[in-house]
């Protein structure tokens, strides 16, 4: 092969019910969940010049709300623009909470990073 490309299947931390990592969901060399409510699908794309800080952003609010996320960008080329994915069970929630931030707007971003560092 002349060139290499990557193919975005399950990623590992996303693949499967979070419960399962705390031995919860299943026993060892149990079943594994493969329904499509499992599969990755892009909630942000952009290929503005502030996609990265934008992407990161919307990753860490999934994060503090407890929704797994991968940031995707084009492998070498990150003017291509980025991605974010989450899983297509968590899609609406993750929808509705950058709505809601959009929405709420800078200065309570602010407000709620400020707390957060008050809280640590």
């Amino acid at each position: 092969m002349s060139g290499s490309f990557h193919i975005l299947r399950y990623p590992v931390g996303m693949a499967q019910d979070p419960e399962a990592d705390r031995g919860e969901c299943r026993p060892a060399g149990g079943p594994i969940n493969t329904s499509h409510s499992l599969d990755t699908v892009a909630l942000f794309r952009s290929a503005t010049v502030d996609a990265e800080i934008e992407a990161g952003v919307i990753r860490g609010l999934l994060e503090s709300h407890g929704i797994p996320s991968l940031m995707q960008r084009a492998a070498g080329y990150p003017l291509l623009g980025f991605e974010v994915h989450v899983s297509r069970a968590n899609l609406r929630e993750a929808e509705q909470l950058v709505e809601e931030a959009k929405a709420a707007g800078p200065r309570a971003a602010m407000e709620a990073h400020q707390e957060s560092e008050e809280g640590r």
